[in-house]
This record gives C-alpha cells, structure tokens and sequence, in this order.
C-alpha cells in the first residue's frame, strides 16, 4: 500500500511576495473563464438591451456570490485533506448516485453545445466550413489538447484565451463609448416590470456551473497542498471572478448602448447579430476582433469543461470505490472526519489526468455528443439535463455548507458568519431558480 501523502509532508513554497503570487495565479482565471460561456454573454447582452444599465447591481452582486462560492470550494481541497467527492460521499452514498447520473447526461449535451458555440465564430469568420464541421474540429482540438497536455500546458493556453477575451469583449465595451452616468445610476438596486427573472438570470447564472466545482482540483493540480495557501486561493479566486464580472459588464454595456430596445435572437447566435451591428456601425474590422473574442469565451469553456469535469468525474469513480469509511478518525490537522487523509499516489494513478477513467470520460464529452450536431436534441433528454443542471448548484451551495460547518475540516477552515451569510442567500436563490426552471422546463 502507498504511503499517505499528508499535508506535513509536502515541501512547499508558498510565494510570500506579490509578484509571486502573481506568478502563482492560474486556477481562479480558469475556473472563472470556464463558467462563463457564450450563452452567458448573451444572456448579459439581453438584459442590457431590454433595460440598459438597471440591472448593473445584479452582475456586481452575482459576483460577490461566485467569490463565496469558489472560496468555499478551494477552501475545501485546502483545509480538510480530501477532495470534494471525498466530502460527499461522507454525507451519504445518494449524494455520489446524483452526481453520477448527472456528470453523464450534462456531459453528453454540454458536449454538444460547447463545441456548437465555438464553431459559431469560426464559421462566420471563415464560411467555407459549415457551423457543424467547424464545431467538430474544435471538439476535437480541445480533445487532443487535454489528452495530451498536463495542467501547467492547459492553464497556459486558458490564460491566453483570457487575455483575447479582455482585449476584445472590453475593447467592445469601450468602443460604444459607455454612459457613465447611466451606468452609475445602475449601483442602485431596482426592478422594472418584468425585470425580476432577468436580475436574478444575472445574479445566479452567469458564471454558475459544475465547474465550480472543478476548482479545488486545479489548485491541487497547481500543487497548492496545506492551509498555508489560503491567501493565496483567496487571492487568486479574486482575481478569476472579478475579471469574470468586468467581461459581463461589458456585455452589459455593449446591450445598453448598441441594442437598447432592440429584439435579440436568443442563443449564441445572438453573438452573431452583434458582430453584425458593429460592423454596420463601425466598419468590417470592427466584427473581426469581436468574433475572435466570442471564439475565445466559448473555446476556453470547452478546454475548461474538458479538464476540469473529466477530473471530477475520475474522481467520483475513485471514490465510488474506496472501501466504507471508518466510523471515526483523525484527519489533517486535527479535524474529526470520516475517512484518511487523501492518499495521493491513489488519486493520481485513479483520478488524475491520464487515468483510464479520466480519458474514458473525455472521450465521453467529445465524440458522442457528435451525434447531436446532426440531429435534434431529444425532448426528454434535454428537460432530464435540464432539471438535474437546475439542482446542481443548490445543491453545491448546500452542502458546501455542511462540510464547512463540521469537525470535517480543521478549525481554521470552518465557516465564519460572512461565508454562512453568503452560502446561505446562494442557496436560497439557486433553489428559487432551479424550482423556475423546471416549471418552465414543464410548461
């Protein structure tokens, strides 16, 4: 049997300076670049063009609730010694049986959707190739950088993404000349009528999915091991969701001041007709730069999805098949929980990339879904995607508030009445939300 690796064993180098925190950051910008997607962005631009700058509050406070959730998330992979899944399991075995079944039907038609949304651009950019065969080339792009890239090679990339992400989608933002004025008048909370679904849309979805979970898995990736790290989690899951909120700000802004009472074609191709309009507006090369920063959002949650979830989903089969955890026990640093500290020679070899469970479920994620580029999605599986995608984030809220109130994890890394606050108004808005979806999912 391999040896424990607990926290006390590992050499670290926690960066104790801001220019080398600032070399550390990584896991934050791909967890936040992989929760926003293109139907995000439309989603954002919707909003602005139906209500301008009035719903501004709702992005600021939408982003405040990411910060509370990623911290909980890394906080953790930090302070308890295992994994998220490890954290489930101990709460009972349905909580592993609901993740199962959801990992593979959101897989299959995220699939689907993730490459779509990165053939869009492409297509428009370069029309030689049809929507559907340029989404297969992403897919398998995206494919074969995960399966031959380790992390510090797909956080590089992701970084770059990122950085055409802010030059373009903000280069927008400034290119229509915002109206500060109006947009300082959008910090204060109100709700025209028929606003309130799209508030709480911006509050609770945009940025919000199962990648949020992922994230404690890239910041054991980035071998961030110990509580000693928490600052610098802190710090650099600040950073991911703050430039998460600039890039919808500025959508926000390009639907207040270019589309502003206009009617926006729902979906990605709402991207499209923005593109469009800034070229009838601006010229032809004003399209271009936009087109390339719409490829950047979606492609970055393909590659983020690819990783980030094929690492969740390896770990869910690892500890699906760990034996009963003992009754009671001494974890890291003290806490009372109920199993060892992660062993990670097992988890690598079981859950980490290029584990045969890892590169099956990328597998999974590409080429089945291929299939759907040809046909239509079948009713059923798409309202089963789409009630189990509704309760994935009340349920990641609540039972972050579990874990994180228990002698699971050490004192230090326990909850303290901002995080209960926060976790707390998260979960009662996500349920809120999911509860409307699936009644609109039905009706």
């Amino acid at each position: 049997m391999p040896k424990d690796t607990r926290h006390e064993d590992v050499a670290e180098n926690v960066p104790s300076d801001w220019r080398a925190r600032l070399r550390q950051l990584g896991p934050g910008i791909m967890a936040a670049a992989t929760g926003v997607g293109a139907g995000d962005l439309v989603a954002t631009m919707v909003a602005g063009s139906r209500y301008g700058y009035t719903l501004l509050w709702a992005v600021l406070l939408g982003t405040v609730f990411k910060l509370a959730l990623g911290e909980a998330v890394g906080r953790w992979h930090l302070t308890s010694g295992q994994t998220l899944l490890s954290g489930w399991r101990t709460l009972g075995r349905w909580v592993l049986v609901y993740f199962g079944a959801y990992a593979l039907i959101w897989g299959f038609v995220y699939g689907a959707t993730a490459m779509s949304a990165s053939g869009l651009p492409l297509n428009a950019l370069m029309p030689w190739l049809s929507v559907r065969y340029w989404a297969i080339l992403c897919g398998l792009l995206g494919f074969a950088l995960v399966w031959f890239g380790r992390y510090a090679v797909i956080e590089k990339i992701m970084t770059v993404l990122v950085g055409v992400m802010f030059v373009t989608v903000v280069g927008t933002a400034v290119l229509v000349a915002p109206n500060l004025l109006d947009a300082g008048s959008g910090l204060v909370p109100s709700l025209p009528d028929g606003s309130l679904v799209y508030a709480l849309g911006l509050i609770g979805g945009v940025g919000g999915t199962i990648t949020m979970a992922a994230y404690g898995y890239w910041t054991l990736a980035k071998g961030w091991n110990s509580p000693r790290w928490l600052p610098m989690m802190r710090l650099d899951n600040a950073v991911g969701y703050v430039t998460t909120g600039i890039f919808v700000i500025a959508m926000l802004v390009v639907g207040s001041e270019l589309l502003l009472h206009q009617e926006i074609v729902s979906g990605d191709e709402g991207l499209l007709l923005l593109g469009d309009r800034l070229a009838q507006d601006y010229g032809h090369w004003a399209r271009i730069p936009f087109l390339v920063g719409f490829f950047a959002v979606s492609f970055t949650s393909l590659i983020g999805v690819w990783n980030g979830v094929s690492l969740l989903f390896a770990d869910w089969w690892r500890t699906w098949r760990l034996p009963a955890y003992r009754a009671s026990g001494v974890g890291a640093h003290g806490a009372d929980v109920a199993e060892p500290t992660l062993d990670r020679a097992d988890y690598e070899r079981n859950a980490g990339v290029g584990s045969p469970v890892f590169r099956g479920y990328l597998v999974w994620l590409t080429f089945p879904p291929m299939a759907l580029l040809f046909l239509d999605r079948p009713f059923q599986l798409t309202v089963t995607y789409g009630v189990l995608g509704a309760l994935f984030m009340p349920f990641l809220a609540g039972t972050l508030l579990v874990l994180l109130n228990s002698r699971r994890v050490s004192a230090q890394g326990r909850s303290r009445w901002v995080s209960n606050t926060l976790l707390t108004v998260c979960l009662a808005l996500f349920a809120y939300l999911a509860v409307d979806q699936i009644v609109g999912l039905f009706t």
